[in-house]
């Protein structure tokens, strides 16, 4: 018998076809990410980071196919922190779990800031950050379908943004092609290039909200796959195509100086009007990110609500709109809590630290499996586990230290739990 999901334990819904698993893996990785991400990874390695971005997208790929695979063994809430407890053990499942709550917790501050940045009149960013954290936690209260549907017109509006913008962009003074796959300019080394993959994979790791809502999904064995493999693919093309226009318009100097680089190939064009809609599209980006990360969040909070690696009070689920509402609640709590208090302007780093580590265990727990469950070749995720590592090596030092720290006390936090039940 599953040791997460127990036949007394609450349930979820199964409401959601795979439309809308798509819409909420697109909707969680074309975030903020794609609006900012590229800068830090142009400062790592110039127009080193195209080769990164292939790096970031075939680590995640092999990820995804791990998690698919796994998602469709264990259709249940939880993602890897279910898988790790099944396929190696409760300690496994925990660093897992802990690793994506602490993580994506501070990404939603990250990504609650980033809407204030765009709409909120200068001293007013952290109580319109709060604001929107608190309507986006009302949404996801309703029910899960109320955050599959806000999730299809929130991609919509950021893939017809970036059009725009892309479109802008290209209509300047001459994009310079032929700086777009200059060796000389490139810079940092294989070090540079891996850095730049390390946080370009920040913006790859939406997948994981769809096997997070494992338990709400018609169809899991067939459905997951599906979704994760379909929306991991078009994020890609987009991401590419955004990338190359980037170094195309602003050249990896400008590129890796800039704190709104869409905006800024925008403004290098002549078509004046397109920078509002740019600014719209990275609000709606955030505002997609923050949904589906909140969503994710409690979905896990909930799985390890079940087992006492939380309190169990987090796993009831409400009995009209069928969602973790204690998890719900308490997720969007300490998020405005940390827009109200925080910097995280280092919050891609660290976030890319947990969800590394998260999608190790993933790969590691894949691979514990056979028969009719295996649907990819091991190759694929000793490939994914070994770019795990290599990024969180690279990743930028006050990243790594801060997340080492992070996990240490996780867990210590466990290890105290499970010594005093035991006594």
């Amino acid at each position: 018998m599953s040791t997460v999901n127990r036949p007394d334990a609450p349930g979820l819904a199964r409401r959601l076809g795979t439309h809308d698993a798509v819409a909420i893996g697109l909707g969680s990785m074309i975030g903020a990410g794609v609006f900012s991400a590229f800068a830090p990874a142009a400062a790592a390695a110039g127009t080193g980071l195209l080769v990164g971005l292939a790096l970031a997208a075939l680590v995640a790929l092999a990820n995804a196919t791990a998690s698919a695979q796994l998602a469709a063994q264990h259709p249940t809430s939880g993602g890897t922190y279910v898988y790790g407890r099944e396929q190696l053990g409760p300690w496994w499942g925990y660093v897992a779990g802990w690793g994506f709550v602490v993580g994506k917790t501070a990404s939603c501050a990250a990504m609650a800031l980033v809407v204030a940045a765009y709409v909120a009149p200068a001293g007013w960013e952290r109580p319109v950050a709060a604001a929107t954290v608190v309507a986006l936690t009302a949404i996801g209260y309703r029910g899960v379908t109320r955050t599959a549907q806000a999730a299809r017109v929130i991609v919509v509006v950021v893939l017809g943004a970036l059009a725009v913008g892309v479109v802008a962009a290209l209509a300047g003074d001459g994009p310079r092609w032929s700086g777009v796959l200059d060796p000389g300019g490139a810079h940092g080394g294989w070090y540079g290039v891996l850095q730049s993959a390390g946080l370009l994979f920040f913006a790859f790791a939406g997948y994981a909200r769809v096997a997070t809502l494992g338990e709400e999904v018609r169809d899991p064995r067939r459905t997951i796959p599906r979704a994760i493999l379909l929306a991991l693919g078009v994020v890609v093309v987009v991401y590419a195509v955004v990338a190359v226009t980037l170094l195309a318009v602003l050249g990896p100097d400008r590129l890796a100086g800039s704190t709104s680089p869409v905006a800024d190939a925008v403004a290098a064009g002549s078509w004046t009007w397109a920078e509002p809609v740019v600014a719209v599209g990275a609000t709606a980006a955030s505002v997609g990110a923050l949904l589906a990360l909140l969503a994710g969040v409690s979905r896990t909070t909930l799985a390890m609500a079940r087992t006492g690696d939380l309190p169990r009070w987090l796993s009831a689920v409400h009995p009209r709109s069928a969602v973790p509402h204690h998890a719900e609640l308490v997720v969007g709590a300490v998020v405005v809590a940390l827009v109200l208090a925080v910097d995280l302007r280092g919050a891609i780093g660290f976030s890319s630290f947990g969800v590394l580590v998260y999608y190790l265990v993933a790969n590691l727990a894949a691979l514990r499996q056979s028969g009719a469950d295996r649907r990819y070749p091991r190759w694929g995720q000793v490939l994914g586990a070994v770019g795990c590592v290599v990024l969180v090596a690279t990743l930028p030092v006050p990243a790594v230290v801060a997340g080492a720290a992070v996990l240490v006390v996780g867990v210590v936090l466990r290890w105290w739990r499970v010594r005093r039940h035991d006594t």
